[in-house]
Parts: structure tokens; sequence; C-alpha cells
């Protein structure tokens, strides 16, 4: 089998302009796989640490030469020689070598980088796709990808709560056609709120459009426009990403709304409103990241919408079993990343399709061009993809990946949504 010869790591940057952990792995036998971890804007508690430097002369303290060290120097040591096929063998090493709980010795970043450019480089010695590799055959399905338009958060003296608006072209014949939705929807809905606004509207922090209101009934009900407009109606849903713990008080146990603070039965009862008058596919991050007590509570005032964890389950394990065990959520957001590394996210989504539990992949808002999400996406056959506004290069490269690969595949088609959509 073929063993891993060297390993070499370097500070790059994502595409937010932050420096990143960029690995390399290199085979006895000539073959190579390149890994580099993003991190999020809205990053969960519980995720795996991201080692920084703090030296403020650089990047304003986010340098991460210190990951790339123990890249170079504690992991590398521990891996070269080892079967490059043997991606639990080589995580499970990382693991140990780190022992902490949240990866704070090693680095997420580094740990997750290394992870990646292992399965990458395993998929070349095989002379297969990445997602191929992971699936043991040819994909069958490619995932309904979903068009964040609307980028809640502060602009001037708008603050909307809720922090993604998400389009999902569910009823598209093809992924071909659902990309073109996602296109069509987010410069369909620019018009929209220029007629609406009486201004160009603001691009918003994510690439979509910038909040008009701080009320989420008034932008759906936009986007409920756009649906009108082009005849999109039964074919086209809507999602949300509230990211509740960005505007959580603990103090209070309160959430931001309208301007307002509110206990949590009234934000279920707000959402439950939601759902009932739009077509929501599903509502991620609803409550706190650490709200165990009521989000059980809101999957039975919910039921036209999955409930969807992120910032609650973060990719890991034991926190995905916790929640299906008390009924907390339906399903969780993918991000191999929050967990740091490929196995633990394998085994994570093992669980929770064993379980009926929907896994959602997604990039993060600094990502990677190249991000090996993508090929979760694919090789997992998962109904539905997270997207960010078609706007950005890294964004565009994910959604020609849906399409190449199922030009690729023969007979491959978009996932059929339809068992799952509880508002029709």
């Amino acid at each position: 089998m073929p063993k891993i010869k060297r390993l070499t790591a370097r500070q790059l940057i994502d595409c937010k302009c932050r420096p990143m952990v960029e690995v390399d792995i290199e085979t006895d036998d000539g073959h190579w796989g390149r890994g580099s971890s993003p991190t999020g804007s809205s990053v969960g508690h519980f995720e795996a640490a991201v080692i920084r430097d703090g030296d403020p002369r650089e990047y304003d303290g986010q340098g991460v030469h210190q990951a790339v060290a123990n890249v170079t120097k504690l992991i590398a040591p521990a891996l070269i020689g080892r079967d490059v096929m043997d991606q639990r063998g080589a995580d499970q090493v990382m693991l140990e070598l780190d022992g902490t709980p949240d990866k704070s010795k090693l680095g997420g970043n580094a740990i997750y980088s290394v992870s990646i450019a292992c399965l990458r480089a395993a998929a070349a010695c095989r002379n297969i796709p990445v997602y191929q590799h992971i699936l043991g055959r040819e994909p069958r399905t490619v995932p309904v990808p979903s068009f964040n338009i609307v980028n809640g958060g502060h602009y001037g003296d708008t603050v909307l709560a809720f922090n993604e608006f998400l389009v999902v072209p569910y009823g598209a014949a093809s992924i071909a056609e659902a990309v073109e939705i996602g296109v069509k929807s987010l410069a369909g809905l620019g018009k929209i709120l220029r007629r609406h606004l009486g201004h160009e509207p603001m691009v918003g922090k994510s690439y979509g459009w910038a909040a008009p209101s701080d009320d989420p009934d008034r932008v759906l009900g936009l986007m409920q426009e756009l649906l009108v407009d082009n005849g999109w109606e039964g074919r086209v849903a809507f999602a949300l990403d509230c990211a509740s713990s960005e505007m959580f008080d603990r103090d209070s146990a309160t959430y931001l709304l309208k301007g307002r603070r509110i206990k949590a039965e009234e934000l279920i009862a707000y959402a439950r409103e939601l759902s009932e008058k739009y077509p929501l596919v599903f509502i991620e991050d609803l409550l706190d990241e650490d709200d165990w007590e009521n989000y059980p509570k809101a999957v039975k005032a919910i039921p036209r919408s999955l409930i969807i964890g992120d910032d609650l389950t973060v990719t890991n394990l034991s926190r995905i079993r916790r929640a299906y065990e008390s009924q907390a959520v339906e399903g969780f957001i993918l991000k191999p990343n929050q967990v740091g590394s490929i196995t633990e996210a394998l085994d994570a989504h093992a669980y929770a399709k064993e379980n009926g539990m929907v896994a959602i992949p997604s990039g993060r808002a600094g990502g990677v061009v190249d991000d090996v999400v993508m090929d979760f996406s694919v090789g997992l056959e998962v109904p539905l993809q997270k997207n960010g506004a078609p706007r950005s290069g890294e964004r565009i490269t994910k959604l020609n990946f849906l399409m190449r690969a199922a030009d690729l595949s023969p007979g491959c088609r978009m996932f059929d949504l339809s068992q799952m959509l509880r508002f029709k």
C-alpha cells in the first residue's frame, strides 16, 4: 500500500483574506493531496479550536505559523511511513498526539488540513475523484443546492437578528436548472429591493443582499414576491439560518427580535407563524447553542419545517447523539472543520443517517476555493447542500462542482426532496 513520504505545510489566506493552514502530503508512489481548513464567521463555542499566533504585527494577530509548525514538527514525524489509505488510523494518530477534547494543543486547523490532504492523496492513489473514494462507487444523486440571498446582522441602523435567508429550488428539473434559479434569485431579488427601497441595495457580509428590514416576515415577503414574479411557486421554497447564539443574552436568557428582547417561547411561536405563512424547508439554529431545554419544544411546535442544529451540534458525534436522544433537532449542518477531522465528520454523518436525521453539508464564510465539503455532499449522497449567494469565486466553484459531478456520473440526478418537505 502507498505510504506517506513527505508532509509539508504553509500559511496562505482564505477567501476572507485571513491566514489559514495549507498542507501537502506526498506518497512514496508519487501521488499527493492538498488540504486547508476554512473558518466560519459565525463560530460555535463547541467547535474544534483554531490556533492563531496572536502577533498584532501580522494580520492583526490572525497568523497561523504556530499551527503550521505543529504540522511540520509534530504531526509529520508521526505520520510519515504510514499507509495513506488508512484515513481512520492517520486521524487517530493526530487525535492521540493532541490529547485535548477540542484539539487546542495542535489546532483543529492543523489537524483538519492534514486530514483532508490524506483523504485526497488516497483518492489520487486510486485515480478517482474524492467523492467516489468516499462513496465507493459513482454517485446516483447530487444534492439540491440552497442559496443564501439575504444576509442578516448589523447594517447601519438596521439589525436583522436572523442571519441567513435562503432559496431552495427543490422543484428544478436538474442541478443545472437549480443553479440557474439560484443565480436568477439573487439578481431578481436585487430588482425587487431597488423597487421597494428606492435605491441600490447594499451587498451583505456573506455576499447576498444586506438586510432591508429588521423584520424576518418582511424579508420573506419580498422573497415570496420573487417567487410570484418568476412563476416559481410550488417549485422553490425557503430556509432560515437564525444563528441565534449571536443575538442571545445569557444574563437575561433572551433573544433579539425586531429591536426587542424576547424569551425562547415567544421566538418559537414567531418561527411557527413564519412556517405557517411561508414554505420553509428547514430552520437552522433557532435557539442558542446550549439551549437544550427549548429545542425539543421547537421541534414539537413547528411541524411544517425541519428544525436543524449547527452551533448546537457542531458536527460532533456526542452532541449529535444527545440531540437525537433528547429530540432537540431533526438534523444538523455538516461542517467537517467544526469537529476537525475527516473520520469524525464521517462518523457523525453515519450516526445521523442511521437514526433518520438529515445532514446538510455547508461551506464556511471564510472558505477555500477547493472545499472538501463538496466531496462530502456528493460522496454521501445527501439531500441538501447549503450554498452562499452566487456572487464570489469560491461559491461559484461549489456550484460548478455539483454540475460537473452530475455530468461525469452516468444517470446521476438531483436529489428528490418531495418526501422531506413538511409544508406541502
